[in-house]
């Protein structure tokens, strides 16, 4: 059955009928097969979601927030299907899918929530008898642009505080998954959501670039919210700015782990850990770096890679900690990887063995910075162990990159892991915690070229709204002539 495109609430094939394959990364079997957009379905979309506007911005926020609601329960109660659907079209394991569905019905929550505290304020004129304020609007019609790998979360998150704020949405669903982001969007419209007001469309790979420029492009479209590599979102940034649109940019990472010398060790090892390999580390703040004090290095090393060989990996429908990468492609670049450092010196502790888009757990010590892995975002299971002499060189090292999303630091003097913290360079840092983690009340978003901009809570408000000054005057105030 064809994953059809959702507009003004009503199933719709692509103009032309094409559809596109996604194929499952473990078995190679058809995933699901859908719609397949071009340039032509653009229009029709965006104008369904334009003339929603105006009646859902006019809308109370009670009743806002009553549907947004109902959509977070409505997606609770489809979990079973979201998990086998994101396993089979991703290659994730059952619980990294059970967890997208929390979290996404949690964001819808929080959401719902912010409906009434898109507040405003007074401000004091200089005008006698005026009184001036700043009141928030929603844009218009948001299109959201979600990725694949934690893609309940994400394609939850692109379109959830753009609608709490009163805006229309188009969801453009990821070609690695278009099916589990078209349930998102039909959790909405089962809890009651006006005709209009979100909209799902979908593309084959090849048809990427030119959708997305129509998209952005379109005149009904007045923000761009998107999640993905830095490669792309230089992309989208540019055509919103050319088009002066703006954007929300949530982009890649390589986020350190800074191991100090006084840290509790088997903390560190413990997150270090979860940060790194859930997930296989397809998530943006999954730990790449991790930086460890020489004086403990030893010690967190042989911890550190017995807790990694132990982990098991494979079929996702097995009991795995680690399943499928996206893509037999991506397990080869994992090998790439490796053979580079190795050749440069690196030393494998723990995995190294790949079967196909399946990767194993897989630590790198002694890497440097002529080493691919020093400075490329591996979006895989192999990560870096770097070794350090004394807190500045840490520090140092953690803001040895481009990006900018998370950050973790690991020390028992707290006053320490704070000085440290905050001369590390990111968006996001925890202290003796684990660099992958999220709250949907909490600003999320990077620095660098990790994006800009924030989602999460009332940090989000700013992004989905424009700040209207508005006031009431004197109808007999004097003027100069």
């Amino acid at each position: 059955m064809t994953v059809q495109f959702l507009i003004n609430n009503q199933d719709a094939d692509a103009a032309d009928g094409a559809t596109f394959d996604r194929i499952d990364p473990v078995t190679g079997d058809v995933a699901s097969t859908a719609a397949a957009a071009s340039v032509a379905d653009v229009q029709t979309v965006a104008e369904a979601a334009h003339a929603a506007f105006p009646a859902w911005a006019a809308m109370g926020p009670s009743q806002r927030r009553k549907l947004l609601n109902a959509a977070a329960d409505i997606m609770d109660s489809k979990s079973d299907a979201f998990i086998a659907t994101m396993i089979a079209e991703t290659g994730s394991t059952g619980p990294w899918a059970g967890f997208n569905v929390m979290l996404a019905a949690g964001v819808i929550r929080e959401a719902a929530a912010m409906t009434t505290q898109i507040g405003g304020e007074v401000i004091p004129a200089n005008k006698p008898g005026t009184l001036a304020m700043g009141v928030p609007r929603p844009k218009g019609v948001c299109l959201g642009i979600a990725p694949w790998n934690a893609p309940v979360i994400l394609g939850t998150r692109a379109i959830a505080m753009p609608l709490a704020c009163g805006n229309t949405v188009i969801l453009k669903g990821s070609e690695a998954c278009p099916k589990t982001h078209r349930m998102i969007v039909d959790c909405f419209v089962e809890a009651g959501l006006p005709e209009g007001v979100v909209n799902y469309v979908s593309n084959a790979p090849k048809d990427a670039p030119a959708v997305v420029k129509a998209l952005i492009e379109a005149p009904q479209v007045r923000h761009v919210n998107f999640t993905g590599s830095s490669a792309v979102g230089r992309i989208i940034g540019r055509l919103a700015g050319e088009n002066l649109k703006p954007s929300l940019l949530e982009l890649g990472g390589k986020a350190p782990l800074v191991v100090l010398s006084d840290a509790d060790i088997d903390g560190a090892v413990n997150a270090a850990i979860f940060g790194a390999f859930m997930n296989q580390g397809q998530i943006c703040m999954s730990t790449e770096r991790i930086i460890v004090d020489e004086a403990i290095a030893d010690a967190f090393v042989e911890k550190m890679a017995a807790r990694a060989s132990a982990l098991p990996y494979g079929n996702p429908r097995d009991k795995v900690v680690l399943g499928a990468l996206v893509s037999k492609e991506a397990g080869e670049k994992m090998e790439a990887l490796i053979a580079d450092a190795t050749s440069k010196g690196a030393k494998v502790v723990a995995g190294g063995q790949r079967d196909g888009a399946m990767h194993s757990a897989t630590l790198l010590d002694g890497v440097t910075s002529d080493m691919r892995i020093y400075g490329e975002e591996s979006f895989g299971p192999v990560k870096s162990i770097i070794r350090v002499n004394g807190d500045d060189e840490a520090v140092r090292v953690a803001n040895d990159t481009e990006y900018g999303l998370s950050a973790a630091v690991f020390s028992q003097d707290i006053k320490r892991a704070l000085s440290a913290a905050n001369r590390i360079e990111s968006g996001i840092c925890h202290i003796n915690g684990p660099t992958v983690a999220d709250e949907p009340q909490m600003p999320f978003g990077g620095i660098g070229d990790s994006g800009y901009g924030r989602f999460g809570g009332k940090a989000a408000i700013a992004e989905f709204t424009d700040l209207r000054w508005i006031t009431i005057e004197d109808p007999n105030q004097h003027y100069p002539f």
